[in-house]
């Protein structure tokens, strides 16, 4: 499908040659998608008392946004390429403000997950039609760099923010952080309406959103949560290895369904890209070892340190703290390393952090300072290589699909990695370190040898 481009009135300047105004509205808007992502890292103890769920089901209300991010994230991708990013992203941003308010309301784990997903749905319209801006507002070089830094830069930011506020504001009552986060998306789509620029997709062949698609994925992704939720109680029981054939069969049946679709979800012609598959399963290794284990780490730190909610939300701001200033620093290696070697690094350097970390969860809060901030490094390395990559890996005119496949491979891998650490802490904490680092030294290998490979 060809690009269109705007023309803008007479007698006016064109509204897309505000480039500024995009990063800053885009840049704020993922902020508070991934604030509203992590608040329920430091509440989910004060949560699960309040709704009383067991701990077997404790992973739904932590998994509820990435399972919605990972279903509609290529759905919006696609609908933004479309339909116009500007459109796509203000109707989300519109919806993370009213879903995520409601949710502060819920009154049962169920109720809870349910707005938890809808908030994930609004935040895959956010964040597939943020890069889709950007890549057209930063057509190309060290401006789409810089900018693609600063957008990686606000996700590390928003991982860092969300547990401060949810921990300072738990004192007087955990719903007031959802509250507060809804208050402030809806602040920005009205910024966003008044000065986003048109991005020239508006008026571009209509297509049908790929339904099919994206039930077929939901399906296979509740599959396979739900087996690693099981999981937790054992290993080798009926219905976990039921449910884990079934997400395989589902993921087969989504991938038939890509390939029949008159206007697919994602190409699976992109597949052939090695740059694309770089950043597909970067930002899969990224979800599983790296933002599956840190979702997590707040908890362990209240239930084996001892630790109070604020206290866990400041120590826990050295790794996400750490990682938003190396993804503001990361551009003054884009001329040194590619995007996929700056992800091989960026895997070695959480690995090695990780490591540090082992038998330090239950003890005093000093021997985890170094493993945070080396983990907190490789982790802003890989916030800022993996949207450069996204969008630079596809067509222009499917740079929204790039960023929602690239997207969803993360959250699928952060939903996943959840699970999966939950059901692993049973045995130990360091069970759930050693195999989170093994991913990520897993994913370095595969982007690294992606990287030789041409794009």
């Amino acid at each position: 499908m060809p690009p269109f481009t705007a023309t803008a009135p007479a007698g006016t300047a064109p509204r897309a040659a505000r480039p500024r105004a995009t990063l800053a509205v885009t840049a704020a808007a993922t902020t508070v998608a991934l604030m509203n992502y992590t608040a329920p890292m430091l509440t989910l103890p004060d949560t699960a008392a309040a709704f009383g769920t067991p701990a077997s089901a404790q992973a739904w209300l932590l998994n509820g946004t990435p399972l919605g991010l990972a279903v509609l994230l290529l759905v919006a991708g696609s609908l933004a390429d479309a339909h116009g990013r500007r459109r796509i992203f203000l109707l989300g941003t519109l919806a993370l403000g009213l879903t995520t308010a409601l949710g502060a309301f819920a009154g049962s784990t169920f109720a809870f997950t349910l707005a938890r997903i809808a908030q994930g749905a609004a935040s895959a319209a956010v964040l597939a039609g943020s890069l889709g801006l950007l890549a057209h507002a930063y057509p190309a070089g060290r401006d789409r760099i810089r900018a693609t830094g600063i957008w990686g830069a606000s996700v590390s930011a928003g991982i860092a923010l969300g547990p401060l506020l949810a921990g300072a504001l738990s004192l007087a009552d955990w719903r007031l952080a959802y509250g507060t986060l809804g208050a402030a998306a809806l602040a920005i789509a009205a910024t966003g309406a008044r000065t986003l620029p048109e991005d020239g997709t508006r008026g571009a062949e209509a297509t049908r959103p790929d339904l099919a698609g994206a039930v077929t994925l939901g399906l296979a992704m509740s599959a396979l949560l739900t087996a690693l939720t099981l999981g937790r109680d054992g290993w080798l029981r009926a219905p976990v290895g039921l449910l884990l054939l079934a997400a395989a069969a589902l993921t087969a049946l989504f991938a038939a369904v890509e390939h029949r679709s008159r206007a697919p979800m994602v190409d699976l012609a992109l597949l052939r890209r090695p740059a694309f598959l770089a950043s597909t399963l970067g930002a899969l290794f990224t979800g599983l070892a790296v933002i599956g284990l840190f979702s997590v780490v707040p908890a362990l730190l209240q239930g084996g340190a001892g630790m109070t909610p604020l206290g866990s939300a400041w120590l826990f701001l050295l790794w996400s703290g750490t990682a938003f200033a190396a993804a503001l620093q990361a551009r003054r290696l884009a001329g040194r390393l590619s995007a996929a070697r700056q992800l091989a690094l960026g895997f070695a350097l959480s690995a090695a952090g990780i490591l540090a970390l082992l038998g330090g969860l239950a003890g005093p809060w000093p021997r985890l300072v170094p493993g945070l901030l080396v983990a907190g490094a490789g982790s802003g390395l890989l916030n800022a290589a993996l949207p450069r990559l996204a969008v630079d890996s596809v067509p222009p005119e499917r740079a929204a699909m790039g960023s929602g496949a690239n997207n969803t491979a993360r959250y699928i891998g952060s939903s996943a990695g959840v699970a999966l650490t939950l059901a692993l802490v049973t045995t130990g904490p360091d069970t759930a370190l050693l195999v989170s680092a093994a991913l990520a030294l897993t994913g370095a290998a595969l982007t690294l040898a992606l990287g030789r490979g041409r794009g």
